[in-house]
């Protein structure tokens, strides 16, 4: 069978991000109803049009491709090529004008992430990532950067509402080792990574679409990202996430995990 063309998947899923950016611009920083789901994470009109949006254009292009989304769940999700959406990353920043939230898409192709995106519409910035390819941001290459030790390391979590009493303990315990931490960025501690401006992200409480798409970009930019245990993402995970500059320090990360989990 002929190699599959990710130059052809990476428009298509360019084309998404896009529409999610004219979405998201014709609601942030203006009035709208922000609602509860049945957990008690917000969503936003903006969510449902852009997963709505980003269905029917599936539809349109792949019909025999899976789809997976933050919003509306799953839709054939054993087929070969999955779609997984996040519309909005950081709902709770959408919906009170910080500028840190994103829209992810990602690709799998048997349940692994082969191309993922990380768009900031507010900020004019996007990463892409394909399986074997360099990652991408804003059409140029980029690189994470060559700290090798926790304790030269900057460390990174979207929120401590994210984490267990037990898993906050080992975020904590983290913490007291490396350079300083902080919190907030959402995906965007994912793309600051991948650029060489930050070093760890270690996160707990994800959904699918939440890492995936993160997979690709990570990779292709010399990083490093698995569960806490050293596996590698895929759509089984179980929600837990370290993501690392390079090799050596995801070394030195999981080690620590393992040494006070």
């Amino acid at each position: 069978m002929p190699a599959p063309d990710f130059s052809e998947f990476a428009d298509f899923a360019a084309t998404i991000a896009a529409e999610a950016r004219d979405i998201t611009q014709k609601y942030f920083r203006r009035p709208h109803d922000v609602s509860s789901k049945s957990d008690g994470t917000p969503v936003t009109i903006a969510d449902l049009e852009i997963e709505q949006k980003a269905r029917l254009m599936i539809a349109e292009q792949y019909p025999d491709h899976g789809v997976y989304g933050e919003e509306e769940g799953e839709d054939n999700t054993r087929s070969e090529w999955l779609w997984v959406i996040d519309p909005i990353d950081g709902t709770k920043s959408f919906a009170t004008g910080k500028r840190t939230f994103g829209c992810l898409i990602a690709l799998l192709q048997d349940r692994r992430p082969v191309l993922g995106i990380i768009d900031m519409p507010s900020l004019d910035e996007r990463w892409l990532g394909i399986k074997g390819e360099p990652t991408l941001y804003n059409g140029q290459p980029c690189r994470t950067a060559k700290t090798a030790s926790l304790q030269d390391a900057t460390l990174n979590a979207t929120t401590p509402d994210m984490f267990s009493t037990d898993e906050w303990s080992v975020f904590s315990r983290m913490s007291e080792v490396v350079r300083f931490r902080q919190f907030g960025t959402d995906c965007y501690a994912y793309g600051l990574l991948a650029c060489g401006f930050t070093d760890l992200v270690l996160e707990a409480g994800l959904g699918r679409f939440d890492y995936l798409a993160l997979v690709p970009v990570i990779e292709g930019a010399g990083g490093c990202i698995s569960d806490w245990q050293g596996r590698p993402l895929t759509f089984d995970s179980a929600g837990q996430a370290l993501a690392s500059a390079n090799e050596a320090l995801h070394a030195h990360a999981l080690d620590f995990l393992g040494s006070v989990i």
